[in-house]
């Protein structure tokens, strides 16, 4: 049995390019005592993964060169070597990029096909959906009432953020996005209030008319004028959650920061960055609150799905791109 791999040869220098990575066969693994064999059904691809790709220091140890790459995956157990899983079950788990795995049983969470469809477990109902549920109400110390606006409102995190803000009672909520379609979905199908294409203008001028009142809350997930923009519109003790700054992962040469800092004093306002690995003890509560608004549809989704692990790249690369609707996942 062959198992194709993706593995990283070169760090990447601004935008990644195909011959930066290999995809490469390999033998299937045997799972050692303690570990379970799975195959892989479905591959996350996540914006994070771009600063893996780089050897500076951060809050997670970069991707080793030569080596097979690491991400969400979710498939069937083939093999087991440890108790309380055995083939047939279906797990949640951190070696993704391949098509077969052996993982650590203390590093596989079991999940249910049938209590939801198993692509969910890496996006609405995985570590996208809990970045979302825990920046917002956590980090940002959402309240009823507040104003809330979202960056990438259309990507995985973004749409969520957007909709657990309007089932908690927020007074607007505001997104941006990337094309007119994405505009349209987030108003007529995510429920915000307004939503623009920050590339029609001024991320700024199109924010101040969407929320002439200011905003409580920014969830960013972009960076750059965006950030400088929420800064511009953030109402005394308003918050800002620094999820993600895709705008600026493929820079070689570090983005300037906002020029309107200083009127964080005059809001009292607040910066704080996010992790989602710092709040994984809200996940029992997260799955119980959120779980029944996406069985009943009042938390809507969407899937960017792409077939094949030949495709992994690509996938990762459209993700960068702005390509996806909801969450890109790699189906195999």
């Amino acid at each position: 049995m062959i198992n194709r791999e993706w593995h990283l040869l070169s760090r990447p220098a601004g935008w990644p390019k195909p011959e930066d990575f290999a995809l490469v066969e390999a033998e299937v693994p045997t799972p050692r005592e303690g570990q379970v064999l799975v195959r892989n059904r479905y591959l996350s691809v996540d914006p994070y993964m771009r600063g893996r790709m780089s050897a500076a220091k951060s809050y997670v140890a970069p991707f080793e060169l030569g080596k097979v790459m690491q991400g969400g995956a979710v498939g069937e157990v083939i093999e087991s070597n440890a108790e309380g899983i055995e083939p047939g079950d279906h797990v949640l788990h951190f070696l993704g990029w391949r098509e077969y795995a052996a993982v650590d049983a203390k590093h596989a969470v079991k999940v249910d096909p049938q209590a939801a469809p198993l692509s969910t477990y890496l996006g609405v109902l995985g570590m996208t959906g809990l970045t979302a549920y825990a920046g917002l109400l956590r980090t940002a110390a959402f309240k009823e009432g507040d104003s809330v606006f979202v960056s990438g409102a259309a990507g995985a995190v973004g749409s969520q953020v957007g909709q657990i803000a309007k089932l908690k009672g927020a007074s607007r909520v505001i997104g941006s996005a990337g094309s007119d379609d994405k505009v349209k979905l987030l108003v007529e199908e995510y429920g915000f209030d307004a939503a623009f294409n920050y590339k029609n203008g001024s991320v700024a001028e199109q924010l101040r008319e969407a929320a002439p009142d200011g905003v409580d809350v920014y969830f960013d997930n972009v960076g750059g004028d965006h950030l400088e923009a929420a800064i511009g519109q953030l109402n005394e003790g308003g918050r800002i959650v620094i999820c993600g700054m895709i705008s600026v992962y493929n820079n070689t040469e570090p983005a300037p920061g906002p020029k309107n800092l200083a009127r964080l004093i005059q809001t009292r306002g607040r910066i704080e960055g996010l992790l989602v690995g710092d709040h994984y003890d809200l996940q029992p509560q997260f799955v119980q609150e959120v779980g029944p608004w996406v069985a009943s549809g009042a938390l809507k989704y969407r899937e960017t799905v792409v077939e094949g692990i030949e495709n992994n790249l690509e996938a990762f690369l459209g993700v960068l791109r702005g390509d996806n609707t909801g969450k890109m996942i790699v189906q195999l």
